[in-house]
Parts: C-alpha cells; sequence; structure tokens
C-alpha cells in the first residue's frame, strides 16, 4: 500500500512539474506583434526558385523584472545568435545576412514596437526579419546533495531554469509575421553551500528529460551562466525542429492545393 500511495504521488508530482514547465516562462512575442500582422506563408517564400531570400536577425532580450538576473551573458548571446543564423539557414529558404541590434526595442506593454527595426530591414534591402524574443526564468531552494555514492551529504542549493526562444519571420514588405514557433528548454543547477567539492559539484543536468547526463562547469562562480547556456540550447535545438516541421508542412499543404486547384 505504501508503494503504491508513493508511486502515485510521484506521478502526480511528474505531471504537475511538467504542466509549469510548458507555461514557464509565460509567452512574449504577443507584446512585440501586432494582432493584425499574423498571416499564411506568401508566394515568394513557397517559391523556391526565388533564393536567396535575405534575412536580418534580431535577438531580444525580455526581462520584465529588472532586477533578475542576466538571461545570457554577452558571449553567449552572440554564440546563440549565431547558432539560428546557420540553422535557419538550414531549414527555411531565408539566409541571414544582418544581425540587427535589439537596442531600443521595447513591448507593446511599454510603449514599444518594431517600427525602427522595419526601417533599417528596409534601408539594407532585407526580405525578411527574422526576430527571436529570449526570456528565462529562475527558483532556486536549499537541497541535501550527497557525494558520489556514499552516504555522506551537505546543504546546498538547487536551482531550475527554464528557457524559451519565441521566432517570428516577418515579411519586411507587409509587415506581416509568415511564420511562428517556439523552443522551451529546461535545465537544473546543483551546487554546495560553499565550493571546495570540486569531484562532484557545482553540477549542471537535464532533468527531467536526460537525469544521468552531466556537465560540470567550469567554475563555481560561473556555473549559473553554465545553467542558463545549457537550458537556451535545449531550447534552440527545439526550436530549429519546429521550424523545420512547420515549413514542410506548409510546403506539403501547398503542393495539395495546387493539385486540387
Amino acid at each position: 500500500m505504501h508503494s503504491l500511495v508513493r508511486g502515485v504521488f510521484l506521478l502526480t508530482a511528474c505531471v504537475f512539474v511538467a504542466a509549469c514547465a510548458n507555461a514557464t516562462p509565460p509567452s512574449r512575442m504577443g507584446q512585440y506583434l501586432k494582432s493584425d500582422q499574423q498571416a499564411s506563408a506568401p508566394e515568394s517564400l513557397l517559391k523556391t526558385e526565388q533564393r536567396p531570400l535575405k534575412a536580418g536577425l534580431v535577438l531580444v532580450l525580455d526581462q520584465p523584472d529588472q532586477t533578475a538576473a542576466a538571461v545570457l551573458p554577452e558571449e553567449a548571446l552572440v554564440r546563440l545568435g549565431d547558432t539560428l543564423k546557420q540553422d535557419i539557414a538550414r531549414v527555411l529558404p531565408v539566409t541571414v545576412t544582418e544581425v540587427l541590434s535589439a537596442e531600443g526595442v521595447r513591448p507593446q506593454d511599454q510603449g514599444g514596437d518594431l517600427t525602427r527595426l522595419f526601417d533599417l530591414a528596409k534601408n539594407k534591402g532585407l526580405d525578411y526579419l527574422a526576430v527571436v524574443v529570449v526570456s528565462s526564468t529562475e527558483q532556486e531552494y536549499p537541497v541535501t546533495l550527497f557525494l558520489g555514492w556514499t552516504s555522506h551529504a551537505q546543504p546546498g542549493y538547487r536551482r531550475d531554469n527554464w528557457s524559451l526562444l519565441e521566432f517570428a519571420l516577418i515579411e519586411v514588405k507587409s509587415g506581416k509575421a509568415v511564420m511562428q514557433a517556439e523552443g522551451r528548454g529546461w535545465a537544473t543547477l546543483d551546487r554546495p553551500t560553499a565550493p571546495g567539492i570540486n569531484q562532484w559539484y557545482p553540477v549542471v543536468y537535464l532533468r527531467p528529460q536526460e537525469p544521468e547526463r552531466r556537465i560540470w562547469p567550469p567554475t563555481y562562480e560561473g556555473a549559473p551562466n553554465t545553467l542558463r547556456v545549457v537550458s537556451f540550447e535545449q531550447a534552440e535545438k527545439r526550436l530549429t525542429l519546429k521550424l523545420q516541421n512547420s515549413w514542410l508542412g506548409q510546403l506539403e499543404a501547398d503542393a495539395a492545393a495546387r493539385r486540387s486547384s
């Protein structure tokens, strides 16, 4: 009976955690795109013979709580942009030729919009804007950390990071989004209350999807940044996969429509 109750409790906890992860952090793309910017893929994007279509990539760091830790350190953000450039060109019929600064870009609830980016894209002769809103949420709480396979334990902290990359491909000419997708990531950092146990901690792992995989940060102080980098790497992989599936779905739908016409 005790085992049954324990099993039900663990299952309920897993479902609860998964539900929280799916909604954390909340979507923020709606604060940057207007309600009339939704549209189906235009002919220029579906006609692959019109390549190369040029796009500008902009990464928007969304931090409603300015007292929170930085989403990603600058160097990691640059690497994320480079990875997105390559993956976008691999799964979509566009080539990212420019990386545009998000300086001055604010959400609509702060009186902002994307007008400056559209003007900049037009001046550079770009066909599309690839807007990626970058956000994350973290939670830290005390835990007991065990050293290796022994019974010796030490007090420490567990920090969960939930990351979110929201993508919108916007046609510069019409100002309408022709494709949207998102990718979410989740990683956990365990660290003792004091440094010095270098053999086991601090450690970042992918919970719950790959609980056995361990990633050791290079320094105790830099462990939170390693946590964020790992989490956003997972979000980027999921975003790329969704973009690929979405684009293939649009191609299949267009082909079916042409056959029936």
